[in-house]
């Protein structure tokens, strides 16, 4: 049985196993492939991401945890229903089979979801099953690659299973105790609100606070700059930033003294080259796919994860700026001339036998830097158009001839002062002509001789200061995470994700909220190892040590629960002190706007059974509620509906667009706003609309029976199962 981590890859391995010959099996909604060999009958059977996942022992929902168990993901999370089908499949398959082969995903990730599906199916621990389990490695999922990884099987990879399942355990531990520390610290003030923190959240939120707190303490100093205009050249006094605004005013006096008398000292002129970048890893790919097209870095993940999944490019997940002549790289090239968009540079480079790459500083020793497997794609959506085309246009340059460019400086003497301009042009394009996504600032500076009298106009002294330190965007936070080995190439993007939905930062240039930046200070305050990165940098090492079989696997798990119990002891020692503290700051983020009723504040609770609905603040004096979409993040908008006097409230939703709507679904003028198409017109664009059907009331209870698939009396679709079909994410 060869067990491949998605169904799109299943289908790959059987169709290159095959040769046409393999037979599609369907069990229900899942289906597997069978191909029958002389010597055996194989089997290629899918998961769809993690298959088993961990829960904890027993019922009890306080803290600290420290026993877990492996469980089938439907068993534990109602969204991985979808996963009993694969894995009764799986179950079905194995018991016909006497040998195993994880092909999943060569990371920690597809060794841990295969391994795991293996232990189910033997019930034996992967360094026991010697010859009747083995490991498929490959990087792309071409017929050639996987048929020559099929051919030269490797032995599993234990000490990444072990690292993998240590990476695991830490990070449940840590995320479920301390997020019930910080939800409990808050119990009396918001009714079950839930809060979350955790081994790798807790130091990427330090980094971020840090860094919010530099911006916020920096002290701007002045400076001034002197310039003039000479033949519409602007040149900048050579005395560059000046921190004495009296000798600015000399400079510019001396200037405006002699500004008729101005002339050319020096042209200095020099040639340099300019090499290709690397070919991507993921973090730099994520990084310009932000930069060429404001991606977002989980969307560049996933897209580049798709394109792999169709054979288009390989591996997207790899820390590696190399491309081994191994790869067979003169043939892909040559297969990427074949495609109508890049047969011209991809002749040039191979009439011109240009088959050696630049290669980065990063090495995976798992897979290579990401690169075009020479498949021609098709039907790619606008998404997989534009990552497509960067890898590809990288991946050529790689191999082309230098830039080179022109640098000029021109130096100007006006009296007593000195000035200077540079100017820069492209003498020879070489791998830029290739890799469109890099364009040179030109500025042509070749009219002025040398010695030449010229009379300098517009002087002028201009103030200027001091700049703070830049806001991270996502991807450059990825950058930085990975620079100070926070998280894993795989899930930074997604523990970023977790903060804004935790209303701990908000903006594309990422800002700490009040919120987020009191839990930061707080923890920082009470219970530091919980925000601290050399916590969590222990526990990394030590992973990557399990990983090369330098260290014990039992012995790090005791060591992460010890640390984690040194940090929750500290933590309940200042418990009161700390919930008090983040108290206000917790009802300010979660406060939209007065009660109609008594003018109390309308703040964002929790029921029982965790549907989030609008409370008044006074309560039980007053007990009015509203309630709120599911499933979506509410924010205040500030402002009041005319009729019903209710706040009028943004609702967000992943992947749909925004809107604003008032309290009261009874209110008589109840319109959608939505504040995109109304910014963008001019006009507030209003769509009368229903009630929606996903609001619950704070007393509702849950419904007994899924209704059947339909219209509903207003015209509206019911959604159906499979929309909600969805891989478990990978953790981290």
């Amino acid at each position: 049985m060869i067990i491949a981590e998605k169904p799109s890859v299943a289908l790959r391995i059987a169709m290159a196993l095959g040769n046409g010959g393999q037979k599609r099996i369907a069990n229900g909604r899942v289906s597997y492939f069978q191909i029958d060999t002389p010597e055996s009958t194989i089997y290629v059977v899918a998961a769809v991401g993690h298959l088993f996942t961990l829960r904890q022992k027993g019922n009890s929902r306080e803290y600290p945890i420290l026993d877990v168990e492996w469980a089938p993901s439907y068993l534990v999370n109602k969204s991985s229903a979808f996963t009993k089908a694969y894995l009764d499949v799986v179950r079905s398959v194995g018991a016909k089979c006497s040998r195993f082969i994880n092909a999943c995903d060569y990371d920690t990730e597809g060794t841990v979801i295969g391994m795991n599906i293996i232990k189910e199916i033997t019930g034996e621990r992967p360094e026991t099953l010697g010859e009747r389990a083995r490991r498929m490695k490959f990087s792309t999922t071409t017929t050639p690659d996987l048929l020559e990884s099929f051919s030269n099987l490797t032995e599993l990879d234990v000490t990444n299973f072990y690292a993998g399942e240590v990476r695991h355990t830490l990070d449940w531990l840590w995320g479920i105790n301390l997020s019930r520390a910080l939800t409990s610290a808050l119990k009396r003030y918001d009714h079950g609100k839930q809060l979350s923190i955790g081994r790798v959240q807790g130091p990427t939120l330090a980094v971020l606070a840090k860094r919010e707190l530099e911006i916020t303490d920096f002290k701007p100093t002045p400076y001034w700059k002197i310039s003039v205009t000479i033949k519409g050249v602007n040149f900048i006094n050579d005395r560059k930033d000046i921190a004495d605004e009296s000798a600015a005013e000399t400079a510019l006096s001396e200037t405006v003294e002699h500004i008729g008398e101005a002339r050319i000292t020096s042209i200095e002129r020099r040639d340099e080259q300019k090499y290709p970048y690397p070919p991507f890893d993921l973090t730099s790919l994520q990084m310009e796919a932000s930069r060429a097209f404001k991606m977002d870095p989980s969307v560049t993940l996933s897209t580049a994860q798709s394109l792999y999944e169709r054979s288009y490019i390989s591996y997207p997940r790899t820390s590696s700026q190399k491309l081994p002549p191994t790869l067979g790289l003169n043939k892909i090239i040559e297969s990427i001339a074949k495609i109508d968009e890049y047969r011209e540079p991809a002749e040039r480079l191979i009439r011109e036998r240009r088959f050696r790459p630049v290669q980065g500083q990063k090495v995976d020793d798992a897979h290579p830097a990401i690169f075009p497997t020479g498949v021609e794609p098709k039907k790619l959506t606008e998404d997989e158009r534009k990552v497509y085309d960067i890898i590809v246009r990288r991946f050529l340059s790689c191999f082309a001839e230098p830039a080179e460019i022109t640098r000029v400086r021109v130096s100007a003497q006006i009296g007593k002062e000195g000035y200077s301009t540079d100017g820069a042009r492209l003498k020879r394009a070489g791998w830029l002509d290739i890799y469109r996504y890099v364009k040179l600032d030109e500025k042509d500076v070749d009219l002025f001789e040398d010695n030449e009298s010229c009379i300098a106009e517009s002087p002028k002294k201009d103030r200027l200061e001091t700049k703070p330190p830049r806001r991270f965007t996502k991807a450059s936070l990825i950058a930085e995470l990975e620079r100070v080995d926070l998280g894993t190439k795989a899930t930074r993007a997604s523990i970023i994700d977790t903060l804004f939905k935790r209303n701990y930062i908000e903006g594309s240039q990422i800002r700490v909220t009040s919120f987020g930046m009191t839990v930061y200070k707080t923890l920082s305050k009470s219970c530091e190892m919980i925000v601290n990165i050399e916590t969590t940098r222990v526990l990394e090492e030590d992973m990557e040590l399990i990983s090369k079989g330098k260290r014990d696997a039992d012995e790090v798990i005791v060591e992460g629960k010890r640390m984690l119990i040194e940090a929750i002891t500290l933590f309940d020692k200042n418990k009161e002190s700390i919930g008090e503290q983040m108290r206000d700051s917790f009802r300010e983020v979660n406060t939209l706007g007065r009660c109609p009723k008594c003018g109390g504040d309308l703040i964002i609770r929790r029921s029982k059974i965790g549907k989030q609905f609008v409370a008044c603040s006074n309560y039980p004096k007053c007990t009015n509620t509203y309630p709120l979409p599911q499933n979506a993040k509410i924010l205040s908008t500030t402002e009041v509906c005319d009729v019903c006097k209710t706040p009028m409230v943004r609702v967000i939703r992943k992947g749909k667009p925004p809107f604003d709507i008032d309290l009261d679904p009874k209110c008589t003028a109840r319109t959608i706003i939505f504040p995109a198409k109304a910014a963008k017109q001019g006009v507030a664009e209003r769509a009368k609309i229903p009630e929606p059907t996903d609001r619950a009331e704070p007393t509702a209870k849950p419904a007994k029976s899924t209704p059947k698939r339909g219209r509903s009396k207003r015209g509206s679709k019911s959604p159906s199962k499979s929309s909600s079909k969805r891989s478990p994410t990978k953790r981290g």
